[in-house]
């Protein structure tokens, strides 16, 4: 990451996007401090939870904050449920961590109550299954009861609904939405489906190499991006109003290696509106209206 930044407020939503490699699920990590080393290191920064830097913890005071005022649901459903651990026993675990005063009895009935929660079928059958026994949608649910079992303050979903059929997204989608009112938390939502993030999000923060190059709300996003990036992934999505069989849009190009990155903007060598001015690094830039854009030719986007 470079030079990340973002508030978020109890009850909103924030939308993180982009393409593969820009950086989203990185930040979330760093956030929880869970980047695996030596690959992974946090060189600076702050993390700030309502005063307290979360960055400047103990690894025991932070442990106490995972899970309990900070919930993750993870990417991939089946490497992140441990395969040898029944439903019972991995969610029974977070009360173990964060409720020692729960007895074994008060443990059991808050992880069926959590089951139910997020609307398992027959829940008393699956505490005791294992998650191979599970269906994509159902294991995800599951990781969504696990986030949730601390009643968290912030919610981390990172790509929630990757490799869910449709019907199943929209049920999980709801579910997040139908949990975040009942509990109140904020959530940060981590995906490269612009579909979902106009159905979930308050504001949207759209990365590129490691930095966020457009902040807005997700309304007016969608209805004038501020920036060349922005627009090109707004572009490539399908429209109702699309010729039929036509080619979709399409970015040019690959993100950027970290190690190699271009001088000045990371976009310039995809973006149509490059010039010299480019070769100089962008910074983020008030675009009005609560907005942010990471481009010194914003104003000429059509």
């Amino acid at each position: 990451m470079r030079g990340v930044s973002f508030e978020l407020e109890r009850g909103r939503t924030l939308g993180i996007v982009g393409e593969s490699g820009s950086g989203k699920s990185v930040t979330s990590l760093a956030v929880m401090r869970l980047l695996q080393k030596p690959s992974g290191v946090i060189e600076g920064g702050e993390v700030f939870l309502e005063g307290r830097d979360l960055a400047a913890l103990t690894p025991d005071a932070m442990a106490s904050v995972r899970g309990n005022r900070i919930g993750m649901i993870f990417q991939e459903p089946m490497t992140a449920l441990n395969p040898v651990h029944t439903v019972r026993s991995q969610l029974c675990e977070s009360y173990e961590l964060h409720c020692p005063e729960m007895t074994e009895a008060d443990r059991a009935a808050a992880a069926l109550h959590m089951l139910k929660e997020v609307g398992i079928p027959d829940p008393e059958k699956r505490l005791d299954e294992y998650p191979h026994q599970l269906s994509g949608g159902m294991r995800q649910r599951v990781m969504i009861a696990i986030a949730l079992a601390c009643k968290p303050d912030i919610l981390i979903a990172d790509e929630p609904t990757t490799a869910l059929d449709v019907t199943i997204q929209a049920q999980i989608l709801k579910l997040i939405k139908r949990l975040q009112k009942s509990h109140g938390m904020a959530v940060i939502f981590i995906t490269h489906d612009l579909g979902v993030i106009a159905e979930l999000c308050d504001e949207v923060a759209v990365m590129y190499a490691g930095q966020i190059v457009e902040r807005a709300p997700a309304r007016e996003l969608y209805g004038a991006p501020k920036h060349p990036y922005t627009k090109g992934l707004l572009a490539s999505i399908p429209r109702l109003d699309s010729v039929r069989k036509s080619m979709l849009p399409t970015i040019e190009g690959m993100v950027p290696d970290f190690l190699s990155l271009p001088e000045g903007c990371a976009f310039q060598n995809r973006c149509s509106l490059a010039a010299d001015v480019c070769k100089t690094a962008p910074e983020l830039e008030d675009a009005g209206a609560g907005r942010l854009t990471r481009c010194v030719r914003w104003k000429e986007l059509a």
